[in-house]
């Protein structure tokens, strides 16, 4: 009987200890992490966000020293044809300003550049988004919640259905 009453104890624990796969928004840490524009002016995540406040946004979190995000820019830039009218929003784990402007140059990258200001590893921002590899695409809908958590290509089926959706 004991035994009985443990269980449902211990499936709750472990359900409140596991992190959210999917959240349907950024948690309050990452919305106040540190972004810097092309300009250099700094501001938190939460306002790059609302900037784009109405329209879908693509999030490509990428760095210009990554072999797979330079890879993937073809791929990216077919996304972007075929949906014109979405936010592109880059978000960089480059080491150094210089690098990072030097790899939106290099590489053509088209959109809304930001550069990130907290390490890849135990940051605000990469803890909130679970990030394990770059690049690392979410798609954001036109009222702020996060349709897509994950794609790790930009043609993947889910990305491309999760725009058609929001369109």
């Amino acid at each position: 009987m004991k035994k009985l009453l443990l269980l449902p104890i211990i499936l709750l624990a472990f359900a409140a200890c596991k992190k959210e796969e999917n959240p349907e928004t950024f948690s309050e840490a990452a919305l106040q992490d540190k972004m810097t524009a092309i300009d250099g002016t700094e501001m938190s995540f939460k306002d790059v966000l609302e900037q784009y406040k109405t329209k879908p946004i693509v999030i490509d979190v990428w760095a210009s020293w990554c072999p797979d995000c330079i890879k993937g820019m073809p791929k990216l830039q077919a996304l972007q044809e075929q949906f014109p009218d979405v936010v592109y929003l880059f978000l960089s784990y480059d080491k150094t300003p210089e690098s990072w402007r030097e790899g939106i140059d290099k590489y053509g990258v088209k959109g809304e550049h930001y550069l990130i200001g907290s390490e890849w590893k135990g940051g605000a921002f990469s803890e909130a988004i679970n990030l394990d590899w770059i690049p690392r695409y979410m798609v954001v809908d036109s009222e702020g919640k996060i349709a897509l958590f994950r794609a790790i290509e930009a043609d993947d089926e889910k990305l491309i259905a999760t725009l058609n959706t929001i369109k």
